[in-house]
């Protein structure tokens, strides 16, 4: 697939460059990051990160469309593999200096649409978590700053009317990016501090993922069901002692999953209501089964943007072991976000979690101001705080603030 979505594009950009067919968009991005405490496993205060992106769009004729992008990478802290590789995949511990972000053939002929290649798939309807998004890994290097990771599959949508109906076939499931086991976003327990951790490697299962959506748009109410069959992309953490020398032995295993997902979209006169939720089961009978949701609220009055909720967890069968699950980690907690436009080139917004036990929060502030055509500047400040055996709480030494210049094209 991958050959014959390179090979078509390549074809397609040397015979429509005399067509004007071609669009691009890009930027270059440095970010600096600054952590006022040291972590047990990292006590670097500071952190540089330079990315840079290109994408370009070539459409030769109505219902054609190609799209390929590219990113370049740089940083301070071992975050980006030192090889100059043209990286495809999305599957190394570190983020590849150069790789393929996107490589996409669009086809559309009247309520159809096909999409293969390198893409970004995404499901829900919430907005601060989203049980239902299967196809929609991330880069987790740091736990609260993360982005999106794309997949290499085939996409078909069908809309009739109101009825949007959607299938995915992933011939290879794309991890999600773990914090690094020696650096900060990683927390070990206090009594295994002081031992040396040693990465064993990814399990990365090979069988293909599927998934099916059905989306209804109402003129009172908004709803999907989806299934999804294949692996989370988040894994489950498995650890070995070797006696000598002394040491831990970490590796990623990502289970099997089957899901069972739905989301409701209900506008009012004041507010939206949104629910989203997915009953997660093991087809091995090797791991936890558990229902993931959240239910919120949404109102846009003015140029503010106020959304609250909260996200819940029934698991109905345990089983012991241990994970790396962020969108479990913030379940049974209290989310809001609100994002104000002061004017069309500066905006102010802050987003937060809380416990509902009390055990953990964190909060998110951030400033964004334009200034000509082409820059941007963020600010950009998060506090942790919490009980270290709480998912939240375990991070409070990684409070921090950051900057962002960005220069667009």
């Amino acid at each position: 697939m991958r050959r014959a979505v390179i090979a078509s594009a390549l074809v397609l950009w040397s015979s429509s460059v005399g067509a004007q067919t071609i669009s691009q968009r890009g930027f270059v991005d440095g970010r600096g990051f600054w952590f006022p405490q040291a972590a047990p496993n990292d006590a670097t205060p500071a952190i540089e990160d330079v990315l840079f992106r290109e994408e370009v769009f070539v459409k030769p004729a109505g219902w054609i469309q190609f799209a390929a992008g590219l990113d370049l990478r740089a940083n301070s802290h071992d975050q980006v593999e030192d090889a100059w590789r043209l990286d495809f995949t999305d599957r190394g511990v570190r983020r590849p200096r150069a790789a393929i972000r996107r490589l996409t053939a669009t086809f559309t002929a009247g309520g159809f649409t096909l999409d293969i290649g390198k893409q970004f798939i995404r499901w829900g309807r919430a907005d601060v978590l989203n049980p239902t998004d299967r196809f929609a890994p991330r880069d987790f290097l740091n736990v609260i700053d993360t982005e999106f990771l794309p997949v290499m599959g085939v996409r078909p949508l069908l809309q009739v009317g109101k009825e949007t109906f959607e299938a995915v076939w992933v011939p290879r499931m794309t991890p999600s990016r773990l914090p690094l086991f020696n650096q900060r976003w990683t927390v070990l327990p206090t009594e295994l501090q002081a031992i040396p951790i040693e990465d064993s490697g990814s399990d990365v299962p090979k069988r293909s993922e599927y998934g099916v959506r059905w989306n209804h748009v109402g003129d009172r109410v908004e709803t999907a069901l989806s299934y999804f069959d294949g692996y989370n992309h988040l894994p489950n953490i498995e650890s070995r002692v070797r006696p000598s020398p002394m040491a831990i032995e970490l590796s990623r295993v990502y289970p099997a999953l089957r899901g069972y997902g739905a989301d409701l979209a209900i506008p009012t006169h004041w507010v939206t209501l949104k629910g989203e939720a997915e009953y997660f089961t093991s087809p091995s009978s090797t791991n936890e089964e558990y229902v993931l949701y959240v239910v919120e609220a949404e109102r846009q009055t003015g140029e503010w943007v106020l959304v609250g909720g909260y996200a819940g967890e029934v698991v109905t069968t345990s089983h012991a072991g241990f994970s790396f699950a962020p969108d479990r980690g913030i379940a049974r907690s209290i989310l809001g976000r609100a994002s104000y436009t002061v004017d069309p080139r500066r905006t102010v917004a802050i987003e937060g979690a809380v416990r509902q036990s009390g055990a953990g929060f964190y909060v998110k502030g951030e400033y964004s101001e334009a200034f000509g055509q082409h820059w941007r500047l963020t600010l950009t400040g998060v506090g942790i705080a919490g009980d270290e055996n709480d998912f939240l709480g375990e991070f409070h030494r990684d409070s921090h603030g950051s900057v962002a210049l960005r220069f667009s094209f």
